[in-house]
């Protein structure tokens, strides 16, 4: 099983966009832009946004994790993720892993 761990935490490896991107999987990439325009009230989001290789490859990213402040924050230290951040579990971290308890235990098994 594949294991790609976000700055954040967040294993890209589960997430709808990644999943449907490395399988080129247009069908896939279309529901997955119609389910997020209605949970997101996006209406713009096409499958083009949804494209998504993986938050700190280099590759495509969907369209928020562009605006992502943990990302941004791991790409100026020159992170592979926030686990061997000197500042680990800072303010906007702790406040993001609230509503995502998985990313926290991703990171701290990195740890």
């Amino acid at each position: 099983m594949t294991i790609l761990i976000a700055a954040c935490g967040l294993d890209c490896a589960k997430c709808d966009a990644y999943i449907a991107t490395q399988a080129n999987d247009q069908a896939a990439l279309e529901k997955l832009a119609e389910k997020w325009r209605v949970d997101y009230h996006a209406p713009n989001i096409t499958a083009a946004n949804v494209l998504c290789d993986g938050c700190m490859t280099g590759g495509r990213t969907v369209g928020y994790c562009n605006e992502c402040k943990i990302r941004a924050c791991a790409q100026e230290h020159g992170l592979e993720n926030c686990a061997t951040c000197p500042d680990y579990a800072c303010e906007t971290l702790t406040t993001f892993w609230v509503n995502a308890p998985q990313a926290k235990a991703n990171l701290e098994a990195l740890r």
